[in-house]
């Protein structure tokens, strides 16, 4: 092969996947090794009903020239809990805070998608110093970034007539293959393996339970929007929104939502679903680097 026809070649990222024993929680996590120690840092929350796999070409692009880290909560992907783990937003955090702390990443730029948000911004009020910028794909922090039929699912209570039945039928295969292709322009451009993975993972023993609780919890998220918020008009974090504005889940609002308390945040806005990377990599994937190369400090 030729010099020239080498550099056409986009190579990928070398990726380590790895476990780390987290207060009994067997953390699987993917980490880029970039070509430089002192690369900055991405830490990449995943959503539902997801794991760190939706990162993998994000991984890929990126990894080589900056430190992509992407672990699988409890109750997600490979990660392994013990019996009697009680599924929380509140539990994933803390997991995820310490497995932070085992790595050593005093300060990074944070990635939040979909239930990424909740556990990220968890994680901001907790340690603000921790948080060098931010980078908001379709993970909510606003009311008004309420679908009318996510409202009503948030509504739902244990006690609710139905509402696990109703709640139960989010966990099929045919919802969640709609999550991915949902609000795109071309489903082609979705690969099936994010969807079927995603679908083999929540079919597994006591997956379905730990969601069905996380649904219930999701109510708790929204009680802490005021709180997320003003965290986020104090410290004004750089900020990056890039999101699919036919997500069914959370409109195009909750993006605009953002400009109230960030100002200054650059906000990318997309014609496609939900799982905005799916299809929209190639021009995400050129805002991102270019953001993290204007983050101080990380």
């Amino acid at each position: 092969m030729t010099s020239a026809a080498t550099s056409r070649i986009a190579v990928p990222a070398r990726t380590a996947h790895r476990r780390i024993d987290i207060d009994g929680v067997e953390v699987f996590y993917r980490e880029s090794l970039p070509e430089r120690d002192s690369a900055p840092v991405l830490l990449l929350l995943h959503g539902f009903p997801s794991a760190s796999h939706q990162f993998r070409r994000l991984i890929d692009a990126l990894g080589r020239h900056y430190r992509l880290i992407a672990p699988d909560y409890p109750g997600f992907g490979r990660t392994v809990v013990p019996h009697g783990f009680a599924y929380t937003f509140d539990s994933l955090a803390d997991i995820t805070e310490r497995f932070i702390e085992r790595l050593g990443l005093a300060r990074f730029t944070m990635y939040v998608f979909d239930f990424g948000a909740p556990v990220g911004f968890r994680l901001a009020l907790r340690r603000p110093e921790r948080i060098a910028g931010l980078i908001v794909q379709n993970g909510n922090a606003y009311e008004e970034g309420l679908s009318e039929s996510t409202q009503g699912l948030t509504a739902l209570t244990p006690e609710t007539p139905g509402a696990e039945e109703i709640i139960l039928g989010l966990f099929t295969l045919d919802a969640t293959r709609a999550q991915y292709e949902g609000g795109t322009l071309d489903p082609e451009l979705v690969a099936p393996e994010g969807w079927l993975l995603d679908q083999y993972f929540l079919d597994q023993p006591g997956r379905k339970q730990a969601q069905l609780s996380l649904v219930y919890d999701y109510r708790s998220n929204i009680a802490a929007y005021p709180a997320w918020q003003a965290w986020l008009r104090e410290h004004r974090p750089p900020t990056l929104i890039t999101w699919g504005v036919n997500d069914p889940f959370f409109p195009e609002p909750g993006a605009r939502a953002y400009l109230r308390d960030v100002p200054h945040a650059e906000l990318h806005l997309f014609d496609t679903g939900h799982f905005a990377l799916e299809d929209r990599l190639p021009a995400i994937t050129p805002l991102i680097a270019d953001f993290l190369d204007r983050i101080p400090g990380t």
